[in-house]
Formats: C-alpha cells, structure tokens, sequence
C-alpha cells in the first residue's frame, strides 16, 4: 500500500442556486508534485517544468440554512483532477460546518471528504482529504485542502 499526503490550497469562485452551490477551484501549488514523484506517479510536467495544476470541481448539496442564510450544513461530491496522474472522486462523511466567520463579509467553513474512488494511476485510490475555507461576499472562494491518499 502507498501512501500520499499532501496539502493544496485552490481559489477560484463559486455560484449558488436554491439548494446547491457549484465551484471549480485550481491549485498551482507543487507539494502534489513532490509527493506524487516520490512514489514513481507521472504528473505530466514537462522537461522545463510544465504548468501541471490542480483541478476541483465541486457540487455541493446544501442542507439546514445555508440557502437563505448563508450558514448552516451541507455535503459535497465531486472529482479532483490531479494533472496528467488521474484524479479521484469524493463524497462527505460526518458533518460538515458553514457559518460567519469574525471578518466582514468573509464565511467559513469545514468538511471532511472521503476519496471513493479513483482514475488513470489514482485508480483504486481511498483515504480522507480535510477542507478548510472561507467565501467573500463576491462568492470568490479559498479552499485549504489536506490530503491522504492510499494505492494499492
């Protein structure tokens, strides 16, 4: 069994209709990489170091609250792409948490995803990414994310 564990954080914005918000987020952060190469995984950077990213794209299922309010609980499912590698799917497990946060106009939130699955070399891919972030007023949104992932 092999073992990743690796922190992202991604940005980009999210839009929201009654009962769902939807967001695509990308990382440009490395440490995927490093961690990828210690275990053999190709990530596709070229020769010159290529501009592999990170790509999320997530829907989440709103529960208590958050639509009107903007606070409340929620789940998400979704996939991450991890450059040429693969990517893994996800689902919630426990609760998750949304709420105001002490600046103005900035929410925040947790959750913890489970990976349920995976593709090219993530293929058979299980373990638990953490998800920390905050949503300004202009639904511009940061997400700080750690991730464990085992493959066979």
């Amino acid at each position: 069994m092999r073992q990743l564990v690796f922190p992202l954080q991604f940005k980009g914005k999210w839009s929201r209709w009654p009962g769902r918000y939807r967001a695509k987020l990308t990382a440009t952060d490395q440490s995927w990489r490093s961690a990828f190469a210690q275990l053999g995984l190709d990530t596709g950077e070229g020769a010159e170091g290529g501009a592999a990213t990170v790509v999320a794209e997530i829907e989440a299922l709103v529960g208590h609250g958050v639509p009107d309010e903007g606070i409340g609980t929620f789940t998400e499912a979704g996939t991450i792409a991890y450059g040429t590698s693969g990517s893994v799917t996800f689902q919630t497990v426990g609760q998750s948490i949304f709420t105001a946060s002490a600046a103005t106009g900035l929410r925040q939130g947790a959750i913890v995803l489970e990976i349920t699955g995976g593709e090219g070399q993530l293929a058979r891919a299980t373990g638990l990414i953490t998800s920390n972030f905050s949503v300004t007023a202009a639904n511009e949104l940061v997400d700080l994310q750690v991730a464990q992932i085992f493959l066979p």
